[in-house]
Formats: structure tokens, C-alpha cells, sequence
């Protein structure tokens, strides 16, 4: 485990007037003031300024790491789409499964209607479709590829002629059919560990892979029989290593660094504490050098902090996870709720707009 970590805080309005007093945030909309410096499990928070002068000279990996949260980020090639990246985008959510928490069953047997829903979230303000035949909640049952393909074949047909599409799996044929009919991107929530074929066949198609932690890919997307009741002793800190090993991992295949991005993965295998610390914590994960995608819309965690409100009651809380990851300088946001997640962000950039010419 590395001894040294940073994450950027003290956000500030305008980098007006303030030059060497604060840094940019992957080339976004956001500027920090200082870092917590996190060393050997003791915390401490350096301005910009101290740092730059201090910490960044002396130490090489502080320097990395430094060099790594402020560069901007490449675009994303998605086909015959290139998607900058120095903003948050809005990622639709198109479930074709009987049983997914929050959508299971209402698009799996009408392919037209499914891609007609994708269409329409393109036209709400989605920048990117992440497509998925196979169910991640809790205690879902496996999916045979086969059957996983049939399922998401007749929708990526008609989506991926004229919209990108990411396809949401962990298996090496689903990604190779999808990639096949159009899909631009691979979404895997085992981070490329549950099929040994994945690695090959995304450096082969050379597209963008989001990469997303969980406990335990081998044994499910969420892990052991003790999924969900912690056991970190920093999730932060130990999710962050285990991307860092993974994106290592996946340039060794052969597939390039820049087009890696990388997905704390919100609630998979985790408890309230530890997706709280993540979220918290998500300025961090910029220190990995790759875009940061973001999957909270109607999780759990809405319902933990909410009375236990249901997933169908769970709009207003998943707007503010988005917004969260906004003010962290997240560029990837995947959500059901499209165009109320898009006029949000419209709102959220129109005050940070202002405030960086004001």
C-alpha cells in the first residue's frame, strides 16, 4: 500500500486574483486551495501554496500524485463522438433484465421500446447510454452470456447506429457482440477480474473501460457472505489502492491509460459508513490520473439516510449524490433520472460559470 495520498479541499469559488494560491481540478470547473495529506494514517492539511514549495519538491510521489489531480483530462473517443471532459456529463442507465433493483422488467422483452428510452434520454442530455443484460443487486442470479446477449443484441442494434452506447457487462462475449453491433465503451463492475478473456478483448477494440471497485469480483459484484457489513479500516484509502493496482493491471494488458476510467462503486459490498467516507472522500480519486465515474442514483444509501425510502421515491436524493460528485469534479454521472439529473447540472454549472468570470 502506498504511505501517501492527497486529497484537494477547501474549494473556491473563483481562482480570480488568487494565482498560486489554488490549483485547477482535472482541468474542470473546480479549483482547491489546499490538500489533506494523508501519510502513515496521520492527516494533515497543506495549502497549495506551502505545498508547491515544500512537499512537492522533496517528495516524488507527491509530485505524481499532484501532477496527476490538476492535469486535464483526454476526451473520450465514443465512435464518431469525442465527449470533453471538463465537465460533468449525465451516463442513462438502460436496464434490459427482469430483475434489476430499480428498473428490472420493464424494458426486457421490448427491444423497441427499450431503444426508444435511450433515445429519449439522448434527447434529454445524456451524453453516453451504458446498456446492461444482466442484474448487479444483491443476491441476483448469474446470467449465462448467451442469454445476456439475446437480451441486449436487438436493443444495441437500434441504439449504437446513431447514439453511444456503453455496454454494461463483465463477460468477454457480451463485450465482443456489443462492441460488435456499435457499443463505444466496456462498463465492468468486476474491473476486468471476472473474465480472464476481457482484458484482451477491450485492448483489442481499443475503447474507453470504466473500471468500478467491489470487495470480491470472483465472487459477485458484490463480493463474499459478509458484503454490505464493512470491515475496512479505511475505505477511502483501500479502495483508491486497489484502482490503482487494477488500472496497473489493465495498461500491462495492453490497453491505454487514457482511456481508463475508474468508478468507486457505491454500494457494491459496502456498508452506510463506507460509502459515506467514498463520497466524502471522491476529490481523492483524481489522484489516479483517469476520468471518475460515478453510480449513486437511487441506491441504497438514499433509503439509509431517508426514512427508508423506497427506490421509486429516491429522485430527490439521487440529485443530490449527483451534485456531490459535480462539486468533486466527477465527469461521469450515471443515472436513471436523466433529464431532472441534466437541468441540475445546467443550474450547478450556470452558478459556477458566473462565479469563474465574476
Amino acid at each position: 500500500m502506498a504511505s501517501l495520498h492527497l486529497r484537494p479541499v477547501q474549494f473556491v469559488d473563483t481562482p480570480i486574483g488568487r494565482d498560486g494560491e489554488v490549483a485547477r481540478l482535472a482541468g474542470g470547473m473546480q479549483w482547491f486551495a489546499a490538500y489533506e495529506v494523508i501519510e502513515d494514517g496521520a492527516r494533515r492539511t497543506v495549502s497549495i501554496a506551502e505545498f508547491e514549495a515544500t512537499l512537492a519538491q522533496g517528495n516524488p510521489r507527491a509530485a505524481d500524485l499532484h501532477a496527476a489531480i490538476t492535469r486535464p483530462r483526454a476526451p473520450l473517443t465514443l465512435g464518431d463522438r469525442v465527449l470533453r471532459l471538463d465537465q460533468p456529463h449525465v451516463v442513462g442507465i438502460l436496464n434490459v433484465t427482469p430483475d434489476s433493483f430499480s428498473d428490472g422488467g420493464t424494458l426486457e422483452d421490448d427491444p423497441q421500446a427499450a431503444a426508444a428510452a435511450g433515445f429519449d434520454m439522448i434527447a434529454a442530455g445524456a451524453a453516453l447510454i451504458d446498456l446492461g443484460g444482466e442484474s448487479t443487486r444483491p443476491g441476483a442470479p448469474l446470467v449465462w452470456e448467451g442469454d445476456e446477449i439475446k437480451r441486449i443484441t436487438p436493443v444495441a442494434e437500434r441504439l449504437a447506429r446513431t447514439a453511444p452506447v456503453s455496454i454494461d457487462t463483465r463477460k468477454a462475449a457480451v463485450m465482443e457482440a456489443a462492441l460488435t453491433l456499435g457499443a463505444a465503451m466496456v462498463n465492468d463492475v468486476s474491473a476486468l477480474l471476472w473474465d480472464t478473456r476481457s482484458a484482451e478483448v477491450v485492448a483489442k477494440a481499443g475503447v474507453p473501460l470504466v473500471l468500478m471497485h467491489s470487495p470480491d469480483p470472483a465472487k459477485g459484484p458484490h463480493g463474499g457472505p459478509n458484503s454490505g457489513k464493512g470491515g475496512y479500516a479505511d475505505p477511502l484509502i483501500e479502495t483508491y489502492d486497489w484502482l490503482e493496482a487494477r488500472i496497473d493491471a489493465a495498461v500491462a494488458a495492453g490497453i491505454d491509460r487514457a482511456k481508463i476510467i475508474v468508478d468507486p462503486g457505491i454500494g457494491f459490498g459496502k456498508a452506510l459508513g463506507d460509502n459515506l467516507a467514498l463520497l466524502n472522500g471522491l476529490a481523492m480519486f483524481h489522484g489516479l490520473g483517469c476520468p471518475i465515474m460515478l453510480g449513486a442514483s437511487r441506491k441504497r444509501i438514499i433509503g439509509a439516510l431517508s426514512g427508508e425510502a423506497p427506490v421509486g421515491e429516491r429522485l430527490a436524493g439521487s440529485l443530490a449524490l449527483a451534485l456531490k460528485g459535480a462539486e468533486a469534479g466527477v465527469q461521469l454521472l450515471r443515472v436513471h433520472d436523466v433529464a431532472e439529473t441534466v437541468q441540475a447540472l445546467r443550474v450547478w454549472r450556470g452558478l459556477r460559470d458566473r462565479a469563474l468570470v465574476g
